[in-house]
């Protein structure tokens, strides 16, 4: 296990060498150069040289390279240019809050379709089977911003049962030592505080799990129709085993590999897909405040922020690949 750890650990040096690439050549095709993507189009040519010269951008490509990586290794993912805050402090920050939202959506998700999966599949052909899968294809084609646009419309505005926008209620005077809204509220004692910031989470999080739901709940239909018939399960069945221990132990235990690699690439569409949900909801996380960058033209934070949800996505798959030898002996030991 440690042997794997170590190897996946490794992996993530070329993955982000090759995104930090990726991203110093972006910044550096923008039209006009960086300098004039930082200053606006009507920027004047001394204006311009002044920045090329303040941050390097008129010496070789390679050396401004070689000084990126080094304030990378560093730690130093550079100065927003719209708070004049450091990059990392901006996401660290704010990264919380989208650390809630993407747990409330995998709750959804992972509580709800793995269920509906397992019952469509063990009631093939019924009508629950069909409802399951008109009911994925309906959530992966909804767009998730359309999606929360009609729950904040018709939740928020029209019944008023969910707030509509924010983490918590400006009135509400709550203690935030980890910034965590829900969990400091426990911690703190002030129970109405992570209630209040717990229905800020429904509508929003109900929207950006939506997606999630549907594929988990495909992917658990089709592992275990496949496994419920193998060899395997049709001799414990003759062997009498009980009906419990059979689709605990023989089905839906040997059915969650596939579901669980499903429900690790889905946090890379989680974290893409709260961009659009947390600028929706007016939610202040990375997703907003990524959107907001991109209007801003504030690159700084563009390439800061992508390279850490990266790293973020990265460990999260690690976490699914160490979780397969939990479930499967025969992956523990090859590991």
């Amino acid at each position: 296990m440690i042997r794997l750890i170590v190897q996946r650990l490794l992996l993530l040096i070329p993955l982000l060498l090759g995104l930090s690439v990726l991203l110093f050549a972006w910044v550096r095709a923008l039209p006009g150069g960086p300098a004039t993507a930082l200053l606006g189009e009507r920027a004047t040519p001394e204006a311009i040289a002044r920045i090329n010269t303040l941050y390097g951008f008129d010496q070789p490509l390679y050396i401004q390279y070689f000084k990126y990586l080094t304030r990378l290794l560093q730690g130093d993912f550079g100065v927003s240019t719209r708070t004049a805050r450091p990059v990392l402090d901006e996401f660290i920050t704010r990264f919380p809050a989208t650390i809630e939202l993407t747990v409330v959506a995998l709750i959804i998700a992972i509580g709800i379709g793995i269920p509906l999966g397992y019952v469509a599949a063990r009631r093939a052909g019924s009508i629950i089977d069909h409802s399951s899968v008109v009911v994925s294809l309906i959530g992966v084609t909804v767009p998730v911003f359309f999606l929360a646009f009609i729950l904040k419309y018709v939740f928020a505005v029209e019944l008023g049962w969910f707030p509509s926008t924010g983490r918590q209620d400006p009135t509400i005077n709550a203690t935030h030592p980890t910034n965590f809204y829900v969990l400091d509220g426990i911690l703190t004692g002030e129970w109405d505080a992570a209630w209040d910031a717990l229905m800020h989470l429904v509508l929003p999080g109900i929207a950006l799990g939506t997606i999630p739901l549907a594929i988990v709940a495909r992917m658990t239909r089709a592992a275990v129709s496949e496994v419920q018939n193998a060899d395997y399960v049709r001799t414990a069945r003759a062997k009498g085993i009980k009906p419990a221990r059979l689709r605990g132990d023989h089905i839906l235990k040997n059915s969650m590999l596939p579901v669980l690699t499903t429900i690790g690439l889905q946090v890379g569409l989680l974290l893409s897909g709260a961009v659009l949900t947390e600028t929706v909801f007016a939610f202040a996380g990375i997703g907003s405040f990524l959107a907001e960058a991109v209007f801003n033209a504030d690159y700084p934070v563009m390439q800061g922020f992508v390279l850490l949800i990266a790293v973020v996505y990265a460990l999260v798959n690690l976490f699914v690949d160490v979780s397969y030898g939990l479930i499967d002996p025969r992956l523990r030991r090859q590991q």
